[in-house]
């Protein structure tokens, strides 16, 4: 074993023990997806900062199943899964016969091309050259797992469902869109080719794949030889290496499901006794891409030559062949192998090893639920979009996965099945390890038929085109359609002949006596066309539930309509099937929503829901109208415990949902109102209620302690106080400072105050004068005389230079305080900082005036005070913010701070006693760097508060780690380890991103790209977007190298500054 330390998403880091096996472990499977659905979302988002594919095309075996696939596409579409500038085709083999995996591929191509050339004509097949073409080839309808007809690639996997609750059901399809985003990263902005297979998941971080250029080239795994047996292999060069990087090596030979004598044979064996697994990943890049879209748009004769011989050419065994040299003589023997080896074998095979990659395959339905019952399963979300019974009505497994399904009260459901998509009536028992997908079994069905599906079993339901019939369909888990009766297939875990002979069925009732075809369960004519009860009650009587020498049922079924899993797949209506499922699925959604506002406190996110619901296309947007009706008592008999800011936003999102923007518009400024009113409250509780009403006065708690006597000799009434102040730095935990989440949760922050270039920068002088009014100025030459302070009266305007200062004379009660009457204040205000820093400038600025008008008036200037009414200024002015600033501006050093929700806020502060020896590495290697870019905090403030007051869960989920890191953080420099500090503010600057993609732009990524091979952990400060950046080192040299980098290079229009930790006032 040894120490590692490993890099994950957005640069997150964390040490674990490693041994040699290069095994992924659970975590690392998690903290994998997460870093690859963060990067997907961040391309959907923002693409401009984060490249997405080009075009994503899916290869289909008829044009049936491409319709599926387009829907499907759409759909990923829809949720934000593809880029609306990405181009998605679902591309059939020509005329419904199949062709080939290699074939395809080749089809796939030109039509991506022709596509281009339809939309930019000048361009030619030149644009699709220069495109990165992410293609996700899909296997054969034969292959399907038994219980998901809309194939393998789209069967329901809830890895990290539960981050995400009122979304929909992760799709295998959508995790592969997230693995491959971050392939995307690989290609460096250059045109290729990315193709994966549809029934495997490779779990590992393909962001830091190298790609040779002009070269194609296979991701393998190390991987034993008993997988192996089952797969491709790769066997790769031992000497001729890519340059110094020791993972990319030359392939020398490809092998099919080699036994072990063959891989002895072929060299294949590495060092450890492994093998090179081929992963089914294959890049194309340069000359080899080039190539290849040249002989696939010239190439059309070779796909007829292969329709009319009835033959097919494989992807992973005929096209790879051709870039490897030792290949070709085979390859030149199999159909357009002469052609290949002419077009592409000029270039070479590489092989990638991606050592931590961990390969899941989803093949069978057997599968499926090995990999969630699995050491994996902690990942699984087992309750999603679902409606379920109490479970003193219902005997449904703990272990039990339902998805996007109605179970009605007296079900059972035993232990590791999977439910998706189905509404089970009551009296239906389904057994342990079973799969259900799309079943509908009506109420009342209990009244004619007991319905049980035993352990292990299958079963699913599908429309056929043409008709309004529906066929059910079963088998056992561990059913083999392709192995024959003579070779002892089975059928529902019992061999052929056992079920004819306990069936009293004839071979002559399955399958054709004139047919050469073995007879296996794929042409098996079984499944009877029927009414529902009756299909359900022959599938009893197949599976060998009931009376099995009932000749009744014996006629009956050989009487009826019946369908093979070969004919099926061929009459399955791919429309009607989307259409039932798009229905099914909004309907639960509008129930959810339903209960959420008719017995909740509005904990769900109704506007994901109202996406869902929508999607009903008559009825969709009446529904949200009913619930927009409910709004108003739901308002009435909560408004004690559901925050208004809450209501107002889910009304307009109804509003929305209803297509009444305008109203929705309008309500906005209702939903930020509350949020500032609010604020206030929680702040001081009977504050809000005078704070915009200048005839009220302020209340005595405000007032309190003022001593100002204005009857004292005229020299003391003139008084004079001046506030300086440094600016803050934040490591971690900004937004769980923010309201309304500060109001609602508690929020974590670790942060510094710091000098600038040896001094204080923010700060403010104001002095008592003998003529009446304020005169208030500023270090940009702006200056206003108000000769009545009481007619400062918000709300003000968003470009009045002046509203800082103003808020802090409404919420310190200066302009109502009697005492100046007679009398004035002379304001002046500096912020020696570039303007955008993000270190926290107009809240500390605010502390500073609040600060300094407090003690002027001899009230409470405490910090905690001064903290708090600068939090209601914030609100006041109208941008937002937490309460982090002017903490880290008015305590000193290193601090973690908490705040506690209630009324009033509370408010901990916890300074840090580091040791001289942490304090001076820290000095040494944090560079704080102005990025050149200006920032503005409030477009980030609205996107982010708007998805808390959604109740955005990706989003509350990533401001609890963030607070969480925070407390990591501290812990990490009492240990004196700043390292952990670095990988803690990596994982924080991904988190930031997840919260809004505008908090980083093109440049910021460049320099921080720039920075990173010397760096541990960077992040903007505040709310990102630009402003000042902190740039920790690995260590003090590369800390000196970076700083004298950064002073030479023209690249950039950054300046490091000079700083120190402000210690004490």
């Amino acid at each position: 074993m040894e120490d590692e330390i490993t890099k994950n998403g957005g640069g997150e880091r964390k040490w674990r023990k490693r041994n040699h096996s290069n095994k992924q472990t659970k975590a690392d499977i998690a903290d994998t997806l997460r870093k690859s659905w963060y990067r997907l979302r961040l391309s959907v988002r923002h693409p401009s900062r984060v490249p997405t594919w080009d075009a994503v095309v899916l290869t289909a075996a008829s044009p049936e199943q491409a319709q599926l696939y387009e829907w499907q596409l759409n759909r990923a579409k829809r949720l934000g899964r593809i880029a609306e500038s990405t181009v998605t085709l679902a591309v059939p083999d020509p005329h419904g016969h199949r062709i080939g995996s290699g074939a395809a591929t080749l089809n796939a191509i030109h039509q991506l091309a022709l596509h281009y050339q339809r939309i930019a004509a000048n361009n030619g097949d030149d644009s699709a050259v220069q495109r990165a073409d992410g293609s996700l080839d899909s296997a054969s309808p034969e292959r399907v797992p038994w219980a998901n007809p809309m194939g393998k690639v789209f069967l329901p996997l809830p890895y990290l469902a539960a981050d995400d609750p009122d979304g929909p059901v992760p799709l295998l399809f959508d995790h592969i869109l997230a693995i491959s985003s971050c392939a995307r990263q690989a290609f460096k902005n250059k045109g290729g080719l990315f193709i994966m297979t549809g029934d495997v998941l490779p779990c590992f971080d393909a962001s830091n794949m190298f790609l040779p250029e002009d070269a194609s080239c296979i991701i393998t795994v190390p991987i034993t030889l008993d997988i192996a047996s089952n797969h491709g292999v790769v066997v790769a060069s031992k000497t001729a290496n890519l340059d110094a990087i020791s993972s990319v090596s030359l392939v020398e030979n490809l092998l099919q499901k080699p036994s072990k004598e063959e891989l002895v044979e072929s060299q294949a064996l590495l060092d450890d006794g492994r093998t090179l697994l081929d992963t089914g990943i294959i890049a194309v890049r340069g000359k080899a891409w080039v190539e290849l879209v040249n002989l696939a748009c010239s190439g059309q004769s070779l796909i007829l030559q292969l329709l009319d011989s009835k033959k097919e050419m494989s992807l992973y065994e005929d096209l790879v062949a051709a870039w490897v040299p030792t290949k070709h003589e085979w390859l030149r023997k199999r159909p357009l192998g002469e052609e290949l080896v002419n077009k592409l074998g000029k270039q070479q095979m590489f092989s990638y090893c991606a050592h931590e990659l961990l390969f899941l395959h989803y093949g069978t339905s057997s599968e499926v639920l090995d990999h969630l019952s699995g050491a994996d399963s902690g990942l699984v979300g087992r309750r999603h979009l679902c409606s379920i019974p109490a479970t003193t009505t219902s005997d449904i497994a703990a272990s039990a996965i339902i998805l996007s399904s109605e179970i009605a009260p007296g079900v059972s459901v035993g232990e590791d099945t999977l439910i998706y998509d189905s509404s089970i009536s009551g009296g239906i028992q389904i057994g342990s390890l079973s799969v259900v997908v799309g079943i509908n079994i009506p109420g009342g069905v209990q009244d004619q038929v007991r319905f049980m599906l035993p352990d292990r079993h299958c079963i699913w339901e599908v429309p056929l085109s043409g008709c309004n019939d529906r066929v059910i369909v079963y088998c056992g888990l561990h059913d083999n359609p392709k192995t024959s009766m003579s070779k002892d297939g089975t059928f529902c875990g019992r061999p052929w002949k056992k079920v004819l002979r306990d069936l009293h069925i004839q071979e002559t009732d399955l399958w054709s006596s004139t047919s050469d075809s073995e007879k296996c369960l794929w042409n098996a004519k079984i499944f009877p066309i029927l009414p529902y009860f009756e299909m359900l009650q022959l599938a009893s009587w197949l599976m060998g539930l009931c009376d099995q020498k009932n000749q009744s049922l014996l006629i009956l079924w050989r009487n009826s309509p019946r369908m093979s899993l070969e004919a099926l797949h061929r009459s399955i209506d791919f429309q009607k099937m989307c259409l039932g499922s798009n229905t099914h699925q909004a309907d639960l959604a509008a129930g959810i929503a339903r209960a959420c506002i008719s017995y909740g406190l509005l904990g769900r996110n109704l506007f994901q829901l109202c996406e869902e619901i929508l999607q009903i296309e008559k009825s969709g947007a009446e529904i949200c109208k009913d619930f927009l009706a409910m709004c108003p008592s739901l308002q009435v008999q909560n408004s004690n415990i559901i925050p208004k800011s809450r209501a107002y936003q889910v009304k307009a999102d109804l509003l929305r949902a209803c297509r009444d923007e305008m109203l929705a518009n309008d309500l906005e400024s209702k939903v930020w109102a509350a949020v500032a009113d609010e604020t206030a409250s929680a702040v001081r509780y009977g504050f809000k209620e005078n704070l915009l009403d200048a005839s009220h006065g302020i209340p005595a708690l405000i007032h309190q302690g003022n001593n100002l006597d204005i009857g004292a000799e005229e020299q003391n009434l003139l008084r004079s106080v001046k506030v300086e102040l440094p600016v803050r730095v934040d490591f971690v935990g900004g937004w769980s400072d923010t309201p309304p989440w500060s109001l609602e949760r508690a929020g974590c922050v670790l942060n510094m105050a710091i000098c600038l270039e040896g001094s204080l920068p923010i700060g403010t002088t104001i002095k008592t004068t003998r003529t009446a009014g304020v005169l208030i100025s500023d270090d940009a030459s702006n200056e206003l005389f108000v000769q009545d302070p009481t007619s400062i009266v918000p709300p003000f305007d968003s470009d009045d230079p002046f509203r800082l200062v103003k808020c802090a004379l409404l919420v310190t009660g200066v302009i109502h305080d009697k005492n100046f009457q007679s009398m004035g204040l002379d304001i002046k205000t500096w912020a020696n900082v570039p303007r955008g820093s993000g270190l926290g400038t107009s809240s500390i600025l605010a502390a500073a005036v609040v600060k300094g008008l407090l003690q002027i008036i001899e009230g409470d200037d405490e910090e905690d005070n001064v903290a708090r009414l600068v939090l209601v200024l914030e609100q006041l002015m109208g941008t937002g913010g937490g309460w982090q600033d002017q903490i880290g501006g008015l305590y000193p050093g290193i601090k973690f701070t908490t705040s506690f929700p209630g009324i009033p806020l509370r408010l901990q502060v916890i300074p840090l006693s580091a040791s001289p020896e942490l304090m001076l590495q820290l000095h040494r290697r944090l560079l704080v760097v102005f990025t050149g870019q200006v920032r503005l905090a409030r477009k980030v403030l609205q996107n982010v508060v708007t998805r808390y007051l959604r109740r955005d869960n990706l989003l509350v989920s990533s401001i609890k780690r963030l607070a969480e890191l925070a407390k990591i953080g501290r812990e990490a420099l009492m240990n004196g380890d700043i390292d952990e500090l670095g990988d803690i503010m990596m994982e924080a600057w991904r988190l930031h991103q997840e919260l809004d993609p505008f908090c980083s732009n093109e440049s910021v990524d460049r320099f921080f790209e720039f920075a990173e091979p010397y760096c541990c952990g960077y992040k903007l400060v505040g709310a990102g977007g630009g402003g000042f950046a902190l740039l920790l080192a690995k260590d003090v040299d590369r800390a000196d190298e970076l700083r004298h980098l950064l002073s030479q290079t023209s690249d950039f229009d950054v300046k490091v500054y000079d700083w120190n930790i402000f210690s004490e006032f």
